[in-house]
């Protein structure tokens, strides 16, 4: 008995030490992202500007409203106009530069505090997150509280799959109660949609449909194979996701033209859900299959550290041995990767509301940069540069009313703004390095985003990601 009281008490001496150096690692690696921290005496926290001499890309219109000045107080849009008299607030002359909408980037998995940063320096100024843990829902009240600057954060709740899809990264369900239960504990929680992913069945699926539309939440789709294409055009249903859905769902890879445009006429009839491609992460299959050493690129380094070491090496080593098991495999991916940029044209012509999203944080998919990856592949698809701004901007906020606040310059509107150098409308790749990203009014200099990208690339973070990685596990989804 002696014995097991002893041992029992080591137990529980180790087992405080573990959580106490869990504790520790945890606040060291918060200390670190304290530059994201909004401090009432210094700039950040000012929400209210004039900007004069500025050439206003508006995206409620394909024009460009020349030498006007926009009037945001408190981080709102309060007035346009050629000229505006406001006293006492801080001027900033734009010198003929152009003001577009923030980025909006549809599809992410969100790590740590550090890709805020890394995304606000590529002039993303809103995210949408789709594989919802606890950690997101602290960082959404971190940023609604205003104590740390960062895009304005939606995020699912966790992956709502059927019985077969085992992992730690999805919802297991097993019933169609089970499902309801489901919805509406993510809503108490405070999750914004729900995402729905692959082998639902016809009941689940209806189940879970039913409950967001009593619990009046939006749905994100990875299409099921286990219901009909079309069952996810239901307009609770507000966005699908993945161009290769298509291939592989109704097409059964059957890579024919006449019959995908049947499936994208019935989402354009169907006028419910918009439509993200996320063509970057499906090219990235064709990217690792071509360069052998991209884990030890440089440009990996801005990947978050566990990421980089699990899924990353894993999904590479997958298409290497695919690649050495079927030399065909490359020009098939190819061949498909193209198949999706004439989807994305179909798409677009049919008038589909298609919304830029980049499938960030996965693989090698890098959160930020692969926002003008993404939009160069529309413009490739043939979209004019103004439907390629569009989907990243305007058509994104029409996607959820709670994003209505955003995506245009308007009386009215939220301050998510983007200076730029060169009119987008004629050279994209402008919107890549923006001279100021304004957040709710929030201002960032050039310097001070440079700074954000070097800290994510630098970052040191394995233990706390994998700690707070564990707690998803551990806490009940």
């Amino acid at each position: 008995m002696k014995i097991l009281k002893r041992l029992l008490k080591i137990g529980f001496v180790l087992f405080g030490i573990i959580i106490l150096t869990g504790t520790i690692i945890l606040w060291i690696d918060s200390l670190e992202t304290n530059y994201l921290k909004i401090n009432k005496k210094d700039s950040l926290s000012n929400q209210s500007y004039l900007i004069t001499n500025v050439n206003i890309i508006p995206m409620n219109q394909d024009t460009v409203l020349v030498n006007k000045m926009v009037f945001i107080k408190e981080g709102i849009i309060q007035q346009i106009a050629d000229t505006i008299n406001v006293h006492g607030i801080e001027i900033i002359d734009a010198k003929n530069k152009y003001l577009t909408p923030g980025l909006i980037d549809m599809h992410v998995h969100l790590w740590d505090r550090y890709e805020l940063g890394l995304y606000l320096a590529n002039g993303v100024t809103a995210i949408r997150n789709v594989w919802g843990m606890p950690m997101h829902l602290i960082i959404k009240e971190d940023i609604l509280n205003d104590r740390i600057i960062s895009p304005i954060l939606f995020t699912t709740g966790p992956k709502l799959t059927g019985p077969e899809f085992i992992g730690d990264d999805n919802l297991n369900l097993f019933s169609p109660e089970e499902a309801k239960e489901k919805v509406v504990s993510y809503k108490d929680r405070g999750y914004d949609f729900i995402k729905i992913y692959d082998g639902l069945d016809k009941p689940i699926f209806n189940a879970v449909i039913e409950q967001a539309k009593i619990s009046e939440l939006d749905i994100v789709a990875h299409p099921s194979k286990k219901v009909q294409f079309s069952d996810h055009l239901n307009p609770q249903i507000k966005s699908i996701e993945h161009a290769e859905e298509i291939v592989q769902q109704p097409l059964q890879y059957d890579l024919d033209t006449l019959k995908m445009q049947t499936i994208i006429g019935l989402i354009s009839q169907s006028k419910h859900p918009s439509y993200c491609p996320t063509l970057t992460v499906f090219n990235n299959i064709y990217q690792m299959m071509n360069n052998d050493s991209m884990l030890d690129s440089e440009q990996l380094d801005y990947m978050n550290p566990l990421v980089k070491r699990v899924d990353s090496k894993n999904q590479f080593n997958r298409w290497l041995t695919a690649k050495q098991n079927d030399s065909t495999t490359v020009s098939r991916i190819k061949k498909q990767h193209d198949f999706h940029l004439t989807i994305v044209k179909k798409l677009n012509e049919s008038g589909v509301n298609i919304i830029c999203g980049t499938d960030a944080g996965i693989g090698v998919t890098l959160p930020g940069f692969s926002m003008h990856t993404e939009l160069n592949f529309y413009k490739e698809a043939g979209l004019s540069n103004y439907e390629v701004l569009k989907t990243a901007t305007v058509n994104a906020s029409k996607t959820h009313a709670i994003m209505n606040s955003l995506g245009t310059i308007e009386v009215g509107k939220m301050a998510n703004l983007l200076l730029v150098d060169e009119n987008p409308l004629i050279t994209l790749s402008t919107l890549q390095k923006p001279i100021y990203v304004f957040v709710a009014g929030r201002k960032l200099d050039r310097n001070t985003l440079d700074i954000y990208q070097d800290k994510a690339k630098k970052r040191n973070n394995l233990i706390a990601s994998s700690l707070r990685y564990l707690e998803n596990l551990i806490v009940e989804k």
